[in-house]
């Protein structure tokens, strides 16, 4: 990578960005402006390992060639027709993606949290034309520290209050059960119940694994009872874990998948709701859609993501850099690390909040040239692209060692 010229400094283009910018994140003070493979540059040339990866919607790295070259030979064609018309692009992305999931059908969208969303409209009208639930009655079984959006329905069964106050009055229809709880979870479904909607590891609370036999217990609960299994994982899938899914560590077919952030390769957003023909037959023309859900140029790079799926070699990568990811960790708990989890190359990290919070570690990391981020208390994520090669992740854990040792 070259440095970009110099016009105006990091500081200055995060002040500029004050008054114009309405407050989302609370981003670490840094300024990308190049990035390649595993690493970014900010506007002044200093480079930074990102071990992040766009909470895994860089899964295959920055500028991914295989990735670009697909985007680019798209754009020279055709961009969009919004589902107004068929597209030729769009049949291969969804019978490809349909395979590489083992599912049916695909519902194309654009976010993950339009996934979510389409995947609770899905689910209530599966409730109301198959299942027989009185109209206006579905309920949806959620877990407590989930995280699926931001939208005005999802927030309102999310038990964080930093995402939920003010934002009320919220959509009723949803219960709240504790997560990794078969128990609560028995009790709470019912004859109203449509689906049980879960990440099958909790990425936002901090790399939430559940236990071993929870997700197949969650399965064998739905079939039993009569309603759906959704598994949200946006950020849990598409390699991430060691496995193309993170449901395959229990040999689990959910009846609905949420897709989203590697799915778009970090060129373009792409979502999806994946799964049984039954289910998403429901849907009749002109009850959902989406302008830019299925586009041309999203079906041509979700088509080449899942080309480089199909090959094994990310999920390879994931579970065995996930060794040294975990022995590297491992080594540093009571050395300021106080416990993690870890699956594949995704993990959540405790700090020692003596050592400082999450958000002062990620600041700490920053400035050796390491890009993670915080989540509650002193816990951070790390989730690097899965191009990541073992020096550079060695790197990276040299880097929180150093950290942890001359404190925040």
């Amino acid at each position: 990578m070259t440095a970009p010229a110099l016009t105006r400094t990091s500081e200055e283009l995060i002040r500029a960005e004050a008054p114009v910018l309405a407050h989302n994140y609370h981003p670490l003070p840094v300024v990308v402006a190049r990035a390649e493979g595993t690493w970014v540059e900010d506007v002044e040339g200093r480079r930074y390992l990102d071990m992040l990866a766009g909470y895994s919607a860089l899964n295959f790295g920055h500028r991914n060639p295989v990735l670009i070259e697909a985007a680019h030979r798209q754009l020279d064609r055709l961009t969009l027709t919004s589902r107004a018309f068929h597209n030729d692009r769009l049949a291969q992305f969804a019978q490809s993606l349909a395979e590489l999931t083992g599912q049916d059908m695909v519902l194309p969208m654009n976010t993950g949290a339009e996934a979510v969303e389409s995947a609770v409209k899905v689910a209530r009208k599966w409730a109301y034309e198959v299942k027989g639930v009185a109209p206006d009655q579905a309920t949806i079984v959620v877990a407590a520290d989930n995280f699926h959006g931001r939208t005005t329905t999802i927030v309102s069964f999310s038990t964080d209050e930093t995402a939920r106050a003010g934002f009320g009055p919220f959509t009723p229809g949803f219960r709240i059960v504790p997560y990794n709880d078969l128990a609560a979870l028995e009790a709470a479904v019912d004859e109203t119940t449509a689906a049980v909607l879960i990440e099958p590891i909790q990425g936002e609370a901090g790399v939430v694994i559940p236990a071993d036999g929870y997700l197949a217990g969650v399965r064998e609960l739905t079939r039993r009872k009569g309603c759906l299994f959704i598994a949200d994982e946006i950020q849990s899938g598409l390699g991430r874990t060691g496995t193309t899914l993170a449901v395959e560590h229990e040999a689990v077919v959910p009846d609905l998948l949420l897709l989203g952030k590697a799915l778009g390769g970090g060129i373009v957003p792409v979502s999806a709701v994946v799964g049984r023909r039954d289910v998403l037959e429901v849907l009749r023309p002109g009850e959902h859609g989406s302008t830019f859900g299925g586009n041309p140029l999203a079906a041509a790079v979700g088509s080449a993501v899942v080309e480089l799926l199909e090959t094994g070699e990310f999920q390879r990568r994931a579970a065995e850099l996930g060794v040294v990811l975990r022995d590297g960790l491992a080594a540093l708990v009571g050395r300021g690390v106080e416990g993690f989890r870890a699956r594949g190359l995704w993990a959540g990290v405790d700090i020692d909040p003596a050592i400082g919070t999450g958000r002062e570690i990620s600041e700490g990391l920053m400035r050796e040239g390491v890009l993670v981020k915080d989540t509650h208390g002193s816990t951070i994520r790390l989730a690097p692209p899965l191009t990541i090669t073992g020096d550079e992740l060695r790197s990276a854990l040299g880097a929180l060692e150093k950290v942890l040792t001359r404190g925040a």
